[in-house]
């Protein structure tokens, strides 16, 4: 019996590669997020992908909030960060950090790399040092502060860590090639001045390292041997290595690159993400037309569902774009056969059979879920009179059209054969009622089989349907159009979001909890918001419809 072949993407490889040669005894991964917006589907597959990689390996996994930049962290950001990758299953226990947490080992970096002459107070202005830095095709130039000696560097950082100046007024920068061929070698700023409170160290610093210099050595500190990153991080490595190299950490982090995940349709930038919140154009953070997680958990997406959907895009070293069609056959798959199939009319339009006994009512006995007998059963009440959804009757049908039309038979679903018999209409032509007569020998399961028809549609009862909200979404943006104007305003869908306040729902959907999910008969998968819910008054999300684009790839 021949053994089964694994693959291994490229990161397993290279891990293998390094505990094979020994560098390093076992694994240690992390997700480092700045806490300075909502994590995205984008973050939910780094977090993943790093946490599973150190449960392969049994090694251990780090939450690290990289907090250098107060200007734009907040306390909001860092808790709703702890929930999202709770939820996504990703346990953190005894290895919750922040990058605050290292800002005296930092600081005392940057004095051994000021000790070593590699280090350097400047006095030129954000202009003039990008002025400086050259271009892509010439050299970059020293700056009139770079030779100054080490014990006046010194005095000048230890100023700048009193509060001697303002801010923009001193920078600390790595001295390192201005005239290397990669612009992040040329002097780059590790030190600011910002006198702003921290959240995490409150007044204690007036200065804070920059993401370059403070990224590596939390990962040295930490005894992380592997840092997983998207692409864009590629030139930023020899930045990295020489930190880590200068700053005399050993063993050293080796950081590895993979492609970032880009979905098609979506706005995945924390920059415009916070642009559409600040602009009131989506409801917060968790607006279910996002892709931030908690926006993916409101609308009623899955972890496992992510989690899947994360395995199928796989890792890769180039980028691409990825079809979103594919996260909606995640979830599709994911709830297909865990859910209730309940009935739910949209767009309401009265059917009246007239031949059923007036003021009587009847319990059917309905499966759950026909792909999963564990769900069981419930009892749904049928009279009289019943809704039924408006696109389910036509006056003057097209060809092959199977639902109710004058003169059709069609099974309601889980109840009897009808007719249409007649309709009536409004001054606008609207159909207000349509009227039909039942055969009481075609109740569903009374094994009856003298005809057939083609259609079946689902209903709700008259006397017990229960009004609620219901909202559909469809992409915030086209990507063909674009996510920006020439004259920079939002391209936003104005059919992003539609509300529909007369739904009709079995009484069963009334007896519902924040986040529980359905399928609604032939309408799609929906959530109950948890954020406009109220008790006795249900709000639904559509999750997605039950009609997908995407196809698996054959094997």
């Amino acid at each position: 019996m021949s053994e089964e072949v694994v693959s291994r993407n490229f990161i397993e490889v290279e891990i293998d590669k390094d505990l094979e040669k020994g560098v390093y005894k076992e694994v240690c991964t992390r997700f480092p997020p700045e806490p300075n917006g909502y994590l995205h589907i984008g973050h939910a597959k780094s977090a993943l992908l790093n946490f599973g990689l150190s449960k392969q390996y049994e090694g251990t996994f780090h939450l690290r909030f990289d907090d250098t930049n107060p200007i734009k962290e907040d306390v909001e950001y860092v808790d709703s960060i702890k929930e999202d990758i709770t939820w996504l299953g990703i346990d953190f226990k005894d290895h919750l950090h922040f990058a605050s947490d290292y800002f005296d080992k930092m600081y005392e970096c940057a004095l051994l790399l000021i000790d070593k002459g590699l280090a350097y107070v400047d006095e030129l202005s954000a202009a003039e040092i990008r002025e400086y830095r050259g271009t892509l095709t010439t050299p970059g130039k020293d700056s009139p502060f770079r030779n100054r000696s080490i014990e006046e560097n010194k005095k000048l950082f230890e100023e700048m860590k009193a509060g001697k100046y303002k801010d923009g007024e001193r920078v600390l920068r790595a001295k390192i090639d201005m005239a290397s061929p990669n612009m992040n070698m040329r002097d780059p700023v590790i030190y600011r001045v910002a006198h702003i409170s921290h959240h995490n160290t409150g007044d204690a610093w007036c200065i804070y390292p920059m993401y370059d210099f403070a990224h590596p050595l939390e990962d040295a500190i930490e005894g992380i041997t592997h840092s997983i990153c998207t692409l864009e991080f590629e030139d930023h490595r020899p930045l990295y290595d020489w930190f880590v190299r200068e700053c005399e950490f050993n063993p050293a982090p080796r950081q590895i690159e993979f492609a970032k995940l880009n979905l098609t349709n979506t706005i995945m930038g924390k920059r415009f993400i916070k642009r559409l919140v600040d602009e009131k154009i989506v409801d917060g953070w968790d607006d279910p037309r996002l892709v931030t997680i908690s926006a993916l958990r409101r609308r009623g997406y899955t972890p496992e569902a992510i989690g899947e959907f994360v395995k199928m895009v796989g890792v890769a070293k180039a980028n691409s774009v990825v079809d979103s069609a594919m996260l909606e056959y995640c979830i599709r798959e994911d709830l297909k056969t865990k859910r209730a199939r309940m009935m739910a009319i949209l767009d309401p339009v009265k059917v009246i059979i007239d031949n059923y006994p007036a003021g009587q009512e009847e319990l059917l006995s309905i499966p759950n879920n026909l792909e999963n007998p564990e769900l069981g059963e419930r009892e749904v009440a049928f009279g009289r009179e019943l809704y039924i959804e408006r696109e389910d009757f036509m006056i003057e049908p097209p060809k092959k059209y199977f639902r109710l039309f004058p003169g059709n038979e069609v099974r309601l679903m889980g109840a009897y054969f009808v007719t249409c018999v007649d309709y009536t209409c409004d001054e606008t032509g609207k159909v207000t009622e349509i009227h039909c007569t039942y055969d009481p020998e075609t109740k569903s399961g009374s094994g009856f089989t003298g005809r057939k028809v083609k259609g079946t549609i689902h209903w709700v009862s008259a006397a017990h349907a229960k009004q609620v909200e219901v909202r559909l979404y469809e992409n915030l943006i086209d990507d063909e159009v674009g996510a920006t104007n020439e004259d920079g305003s939002l391209n936003i869908n104005p059919d992003s979001l539609q509300v529909l306040e007369n739904a009709l729902v079995e009484p069963a959907l009334m007896e519902v909890s924040p986040l529980d999910s359905f399928q609604f008969v032939r309408n799609g998968f929906f959530c109950v918001d948890s954020k406009d819910s109220k008790p006795g008054q249900p709000v639904f999300n559509r999750i997605v419809s039950l009609k997908s684009s995407f196809r698996l790839p054959k094997q």
